[in-house]
């Protein structure tokens, strides 16, 4: 319910059961989703439009798990059980479906390191 009423007021779609670490920034909230089994690290920056989505409703983990000091562009979709690790960045508009390792800048569709 709780998340439902946040969710209007806000457009920021948070599931109850996510995980969220300490100082998550959420610049320009409208169109966040975080699914049900998401792990957000420390630091975490955030922009309008982001997914951490699921790719099937199977049981268990299915939904990423994000490292610390990450930083995720607008409309950037990370899905699936997939891990960005600590320091990396995902340019705006990209598709993850892949890890990333620490400290690398991913863009593009699919996701890609440059």
């Amino acid at each position: 319910m709780w998340a439902y009423a946040g969710r209007i007021a806000t457009g920021i779609e948070i599931h109850p059961a996510a995980k969220i670490g300490r100082r998550l920034v959420i610049d320009h909230g409208m169109g966040i989703v975080i699914g049900e089994t998401a792990v957000v690290g420390d630091d975490v920056l955030l922009y309008h439009g982001v997914t951490l989505g699921a790719k099937s409703a199977t049981r268990g983990k299915r939904h990423p798990t994000v490292g610390n000091r990450v930083v995720i562009g607008a409309g950037a979709i990370v899905i699936g059980n997939v891990t960005l690790h600590d320091d990396s960045i995902v340019g705006a508009g990209s598709v993850v479906t892949k890890d990333v390792a620490n400290g690398v800048t991913v863009i593009g569709n699919p996701a890609r390191t440059i």
